[in-house]
Protein backbone atom coordinates (compact mmCIF):
# COMPACT_ATOMS: atom_id res chain seq x y z
CA UNK A 1 0.00 0.00 0.00
CA UNK A 2 1.13 3.56 -0.67
CA UNK A 3 2.65 5.80 2.01
CA UNK A 4 0.78 8.73 0.39
CA UNK A 5 -2.15 9.71 2.59
CA UNK A 6 -4.70 12.51 2.53
CA UNK A 7 -5.85 11.90 6.08
CA UNK A 8 -8.78 9.59 5.43
CA UNK A 9 -10.06 8.00 8.66
CA UNK A 10 -9.49 4.27 8.91
CA UNK A 11 -12.36 2.24 7.48
CA UNK A 12 -13.72 4.98 5.22
CA UNK A 13 -15.54 3.65 2.16
CA UNK A 14 -15.43 5.22 -1.31
CA UNK A 15 -17.79 4.46 -4.20
CA UNK A 16 -16.48 5.13 -7.71
CA UNK A 17 -18.72 4.93 -10.78
CA UNK A 18 -17.07 4.25 -14.11
CA UNK A 19 -14.32 2.38 -12.28
CA UNK A 20 -13.69 -0.14 -15.05
CA UNK A 21 -11.13 2.02 -16.84
CA UNK A 22 -9.51 5.43 -17.11
CA UNK A 23 -10.09 8.07 -14.45
CA UNK A 24 -12.50 5.94 -12.42
CA UNK A 25 -10.08 3.03 -12.25
CA UNK A 26 -7.23 5.33 -11.21
CA UNK A 27 -9.34 6.89 -8.45
CA UNK A 28 -10.35 3.44 -7.18
CA UNK A 29 -6.78 2.13 -7.20
CA UNK A 30 -5.20 5.14 -5.54
CA UNK A 31 -8.04 5.29 -3.03
CA UNK A 32 -7.32 1.67 -2.12
CA UNK A 33 -3.62 2.47 -1.76
CA UNK A 34 -4.59 5.18 0.73
CA UNK A 35 -6.50 2.64 2.79
CA UNK A 36 -10.03 3.36 1.55
CA UNK A 37 -12.50 0.51 1.24
CA UNK A 38 -13.65 0.72 -2.38
CA UNK A 39 -16.96 -0.02 -4.07
CA UNK A 40 -16.11 -0.05 -7.78
CA UNK A 41 -18.98 0.24 -10.28
CA UNK A 42 -19.05 -0.01 -14.04
CA UNK A 43 -21.28 -1.11 -16.90
CA UNK A 44 -18.41 -3.15 -18.38
CA UNK A 45 -17.95 -6.38 -16.37
CA UNK A 46 -14.56 -7.21 -17.90
CA UNK A 47 -13.01 -3.85 -17.10
CA UNK A 48 -14.56 -3.86 -13.65
CA UNK A 49 -13.15 -7.30 -12.90
CA UNK A 50 -9.68 -6.05 -13.83
CA UNK A 51 -10.03 -3.09 -11.46
CA UNK A 52 -11.26 -5.29 -8.62
CA UNK A 53 -8.41 -7.76 -9.16
CA UNK A 54 -5.86 -4.94 -9.13
CA UNK A 55 -7.23 -3.63 -5.81
CA UNK A 56 -7.17 -7.13 -4.33
CA UNK A 57 -3.56 -7.52 -5.47
CA UNK A 58 -2.73 -4.36 -3.53
CA UNK A 59 -4.22 -5.93 -0.42
CA UNK A 60 -7.17 -3.57 -0.50
CA UNK A 61 -10.82 -4.19 0.28
CA UNK A 62 -13.08 -4.03 -2.76
CA UNK A 63 -16.75 -4.53 -3.59
CA UNK A 64 -17.65 -4.52 -7.28
CA UNK A 65 -21.01 -3.87 -8.88
CA UNK A 66 -21.95 -4.11 -12.54
CA UNK A 67 -24.56 -1.43 -13.07
CA UNK A 68 -26.10 1.04 -15.46
CA UNK A 69 -26.21 4.24 -13.40
CA UNK A 70 -29.04 5.43 -15.59
CA UNK A 71 -31.24 2.80 -13.90
CA UNK A 72 -32.31 3.90 -10.41
CA UNK A 73 -33.25 0.41 -9.27
CA UNK A 74 -29.75 -0.84 -10.11
CA UNK A 75 -28.29 2.06 -8.14
CA UNK A 76 -30.32 1.40 -4.99
CA UNK A 77 -29.68 -2.34 -5.12
CA UNK A 78 -25.96 -1.75 -5.60
CA UNK A 79 -25.76 0.71 -2.73
CA UNK A 80 -27.46 -1.74 -0.40
CA UNK A 81 -24.99 -4.44 -1.40
CA UNK A 82 -22.01 -2.10 -1.01
CA UNK A 83 -23.08 -0.94 2.44
CA UNK A 84 -23.72 -4.50 3.53
CA UNK A 85 -20.15 -5.39 2.60
CA UNK A 86 -18.22 -2.19 3.39
CA UNK A 87 -20.32 -0.19 5.82
CA UNK A 88 -21.51 3.40 5.20
CA UNK A 89 -20.36 4.86 1.88
CA UNK A 90 -18.94 8.18 3.04
CA UNK A 91 -17.31 9.25 -0.24
CA UNK A 92 -18.63 9.27 -3.79
CA UNK A 93 -16.78 9.87 -7.04
CA UNK A 94 -19.76 10.45 -9.34
CA UNK A 95 -17.75 9.83 -12.46
CA UNK A 96 -19.61 7.64 -14.98
CA UNK A 97 -21.07 9.15 -18.11
CA UNK A 98 -21.17 8.61 -21.86
CA UNK A 99 -18.13 9.63 -23.95
CA UNK A 100 -18.38 12.57 -26.35
CA UNK A 101 -18.07 10.08 -29.22
CA UNK A 102 -21.30 8.26 -28.24
CA UNK A 103 -23.91 8.23 -31.00
CA UNK A 104 -26.68 9.77 -28.92
CA UNK A 105 -29.30 12.36 -29.66
CA UNK A 106 -28.98 15.69 -27.84
CA UNK A 107 -31.97 15.30 -25.51
CA UNK A 108 -31.22 11.66 -24.70
CA UNK A 109 -27.55 12.36 -23.99
CA UNK A 110 -28.16 15.36 -21.74
CA UNK A 111 -30.82 13.48 -19.79
CA UNK A 112 -28.55 10.46 -19.39
CA UNK A 113 -25.47 12.47 -18.42
CA UNK A 114 -27.09 14.76 -15.86
CA UNK A 115 -29.95 12.50 -14.80
CA UNK A 116 -27.70 9.59 -13.92
CA UNK A 117 -25.53 11.77 -11.69
CA UNK A 118 -28.58 13.22 -9.97
CA UNK A 119 -30.03 9.73 -9.44
CA UNK A 120 -26.73 8.47 -8.04
CA UNK A 121 -26.51 11.44 -5.68
CA UNK A 122 -30.10 11.14 -4.45
CA UNK A 123 -29.80 7.43 -3.77
CA UNK A 124 -26.43 7.85 -2.00
CA UNK A 125 -27.65 10.64 0.28
CA UNK A 126 -30.64 8.56 1.34
CA UNK A 127 -28.22 5.98 2.76
CA UNK A 128 -27.04 8.54 5.38
CA UNK A 129 -23.34 8.57 4.42
CA UNK A 130 -22.37 10.16 7.74
CA UNK A 131 -19.83 12.64 9.07
CA UNK A 132 -17.25 13.78 6.55
CA UNK A 133 -19.42 12.85 3.56
CA UNK A 134 -18.14 14.29 0.30
CA UNK A 135 -18.75 13.91 -3.41
CA UNK A 136 -16.74 14.84 -6.48
CA UNK A 137 -18.54 15.04 -9.82
CA UNK A 138 -16.53 14.59 -13.02
CA UNK A 139 -17.23 17.35 -15.50
CA UNK A 140 -14.81 18.59 -18.16
CA UNK A 141 -13.18 21.80 -19.34
CA UNK A 142 -15.51 21.25 -22.30
CA UNK A 143 -18.40 22.09 -20.01
CA UNK A 144 -17.42 25.61 -19.00
CA UNK A 145 -14.30 26.76 -20.76
CA UNK A 146 -13.76 24.99 -24.09
CA UNK A 147 -16.28 23.94 -26.72
CA UNK A 148 -16.28 20.56 -28.44
CA UNK A 149 -17.58 19.18 -31.70
CA UNK A 150 -20.34 17.47 -29.71
CA UNK A 151 -23.11 19.90 -28.73
CA UNK A 152 -24.63 17.60 -26.13
CA UNK A 153 -21.28 16.88 -24.44
CA UNK A 154 -20.56 20.55 -23.76
CA UNK A 155 -24.14 21.11 -22.59
CA UNK A 156 -24.15 18.04 -20.33
CA UNK A 157 -20.79 18.80 -18.71
CA UNK A 158 -21.90 22.36 -18.04
CA UNK A 159 -25.10 20.93 -16.59
CA UNK A 160 -23.41 18.62 -14.10
CA UNK A 161 -21.18 21.47 -12.94
CA UNK A 162 -24.27 23.63 -12.40
CA UNK A 163 -25.93 20.81 -10.49
CA UNK A 164 -22.86 20.54 -8.27
CA UNK A 165 -22.97 24.26 -7.50
CA UNK A 166 -26.60 23.89 -6.41
CA UNK A 167 -25.68 21.00 -4.11
CA UNK A 168 -22.75 22.89 -2.63
CA UNK A 169 -25.04 25.80 -1.79
CA UNK A 170 -28.09 23.93 -0.54
CA UNK A 171 -26.96 20.51 0.70
CA UNK A 172 -23.71 21.41 2.46
CA UNK A 173 -25.17 20.36 5.80
CA UNK A 174 -25.23 16.79 4.50
CA UNK A 175 -22.14 16.55 2.30
CA UNK A 176 -19.53 18.60 0.46
CA UNK A 177 -19.68 18.77 -3.35
CA UNK A 178 -16.88 19.71 -5.73
CA UNK A 179 -16.24 19.35 -9.45
CA UNK A 180 -13.17 17.99 -11.19
CA UNK A 181 -12.77 19.22 -14.77
CA UNK A 182 -10.21 17.20 -16.73
CA UNK A 183 -8.62 18.56 -19.84
CA UNK A 184 -7.27 16.24 -22.53
CA UNK A 185 -6.56 13.02 -20.63
CA UNK A 186 -4.73 9.92 -21.82
CA UNK A 187 -7.44 7.29 -21.28
CA UNK A 188 -8.90 4.57 -23.53
CA UNK A 189 -11.60 7.04 -24.62
CA UNK A 190 -8.94 9.19 -26.31
CA UNK A 191 -6.89 6.36 -27.78
CA UNK A 192 -5.13 7.68 -30.86
CA UNK A 193 -6.30 11.27 -30.37
CA UNK A 194 -2.86 12.57 -29.40
CA UNK A 195 -1.50 11.48 -32.79
CA UNK A 196 -4.30 13.17 -34.75
CA UNK A 197 -3.95 16.66 -36.26
CA UNK A 198 -6.47 18.04 -33.77
CA UNK A 199 -4.70 16.32 -30.90
CA UNK A 200 -1.36 17.80 -31.88
CA UNK A 201 -2.87 21.28 -32.11
CA UNK A 202 -4.29 20.90 -28.61
CA UNK A 203 -0.99 19.65 -27.21
CA UNK A 204 0.76 22.68 -28.70
CA UNK A 205 -1.46 24.89 -26.51
CA UNK A 206 -0.96 23.03 -23.23
CA UNK A 207 1.77 24.85 -21.29
CA UNK A 208 2.92 21.65 -19.55
CA UNK A 209 3.35 20.04 -22.97
CA UNK A 210 1.54 16.76 -22.34
CA UNK A 211 -1.85 15.17 -21.84
CA UNK A 212 -3.01 14.46 -18.32
CA UNK A 213 -2.70 10.93 -17.04
CA UNK A 214 -5.62 9.27 -15.30
CA UNK A 215 -3.48 9.41 -12.15
CA UNK A 216 -3.30 13.21 -12.38
CA UNK A 217 -7.09 13.41 -12.28
CA UNK A 218 -7.41 10.74 -9.59
CA UNK A 219 -5.09 12.46 -7.13
CA UNK A 220 -6.93 15.78 -7.54
CA UNK A 221 -10.23 13.97 -7.02
CA UNK A 222 -9.05 12.18 -3.89
CA UNK A 223 -7.71 15.43 -2.45
CA UNK A 224 -11.12 17.08 -2.90
CA UNK A 225 -12.76 14.10 -1.19
CA UNK A 226 -10.29 14.09 1.68
CA UNK A 227 -10.36 15.76 5.11
CA UNK A 228 -7.53 17.99 3.89
CA UNK A 229 -10.13 19.68 1.65
CA UNK A 230 -12.70 19.89 4.43
CA UNK A 231 -13.40 23.60 3.80
CA UNK A 232 -13.54 23.31 0.01
CA UNK A 233 -17.12 23.20 -1.21
CA UNK A 234 -18.49 24.19 -4.61
CA UNK A 235 -15.10 24.38 -6.30
CA UNK A 236 -14.65 23.79 -10.03
CA UNK A 237 -11.10 22.52 -10.48
CA UNK A 238 -9.65 22.29 -14.00
CA UNK A 239 -6.88 19.70 -14.20
CA UNK A 240 -5.57 20.52 -17.65
CA UNK A 241 -1.91 21.49 -17.53
CA UNK A 242 -2.84 25.13 -18.05
CA UNK A 243 -4.72 24.51 -21.32
CA UNK A 244 -7.62 26.77 -20.46
CA UNK A 245 -5.44 29.77 -19.57
CA UNK A 246 -4.16 29.76 -23.15
CA UNK A 247 -7.63 30.09 -24.70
Amino acid sequence: MSTVSFGFPEGTALLVTGAGSGIGRATALHGARMGLRVSAWDLNPEGLAQTAAAIADLGGTVHSWVADVGDYSQITTGLAAAIDELGPITLLHNNAGPPSSAALGFDEAVQLSIGSMRAMTDAWVQTSPGEGAAMVITSSVAGNLIGTDSPWYSAAKAGVAGYARHLAAYRAGEFRTNVIAPGMTDTPRLAGFRESDVGQRVLDRIPLGRMASADDIAFATLFLLSPLAGYINGAYLPVDGGWTVTQ
